[in-house]
């Protein structure tokens, strides 16, 4: 396996990792204000937005720049 495949394939494992300590955070967040259930949805999809939109625009990216 070449360096550039390993760089790969841990920046993949770091951003999946990145992404459950982020829903991890807004779950916390929801249990310590005693959000609710209709607070604790509303936490994790403004909040959840935001990460999706960083997904999004990676593989966006990614499949754009692998067919040029």
């Amino acid at each position: 396996m070449r360096l550039a495949e390993l760089e790969g394939l841990m920046l993949n494992i770091g951003l999946a990792l990145f992404a459950c300590f982020i829903f991890f955070i807004i779950y916390d967040l929801a249990k310590r204000s005693k959000a609710g259930k209709f607070g604790t949805f509303v936490l994790f999809f403004a909040l959840g937005l935001g990460l999706a939109a960083f997904l999004i625009k990676t593989i966006v990216v990614e499949i754009i720049g692998g067919h040029v």
